[in-house]
């Protein structure tokens, strides 16, 4: 078993650890630290498929940003322990049975296509090279297409300005 077979599979089970942790939780605090555990172990994931700007930008924008909002509003809402309540219908038996059939349906459109993985993985006997690296990236985004760049930049600050407009109407 090679070094990098041994950390997808330490890093796969981190990140399934960490998502059925997330489930069973019963505290929202503890539910948003499993999730950043999930969002790390995925940065991980991307940083063995060579693909280091989004495991930047896993990092950067969601275990960070998106987490602390979370984090945040989980504070501001006073959030508790979570109540419990009777099972519902659907989490019994049917759940059960619809979790069976989409296992099977995973499964089997899984097992039709392993052959077309070995074949579009390889190119001749040669292994085909990642097709952008992070600096055929920034060349794209802040060269070929730094119009819609910034125009996107401009909108998301029209919607916060518009949305401190509106919170200062309310109050």
């Amino acid at each position: 078993m090679t070094a990098e077979l041994l950390v997808f599979f330490l890093l796969a089970a981190l990140s399934v650890a960490g998502a059925v942790s997330l489930i069973f939780q019963k505290h929202p605090i503890h539910s948003a630290l499993s999730l950043i555990v999930v969002m790390v172990a995925l940065a991980g994931l991307y940083l063995l498929m060579g693909a280091e700007f989004v495991a930047a930008v896993q990092i950067i924008v969601y275990g960070g940003a998106i987490m602390v909002l979370f984090v945040f509003v989980i504070m501001l809402l006073n959030a508790g322990l979570e109540e419990h309540t009777s099972e519902s219908k659907l989490a019994g038996f049917p759940g059960i049975l619809l979790a069976l059939a989409l296992m099977g349906f995973v499964a089997t459109t899984l097992a039709r296509s392993a052959g077309s993985f070995v074949s579009s993985a390889t190119d001749g006997g040669k292994i085909v090279a990642n097709l952008s690296s992070t600096r055929q990236l920034s060349t794209m985004i802040f060269k070929d297409f730094v119009y819609p760049f910034e125009l996107t930049s401009f909108l998301i600050l029209i919607a916060i300005l518009g949305a401190i407009v509106l919170a200062q109407r309310e109050s």
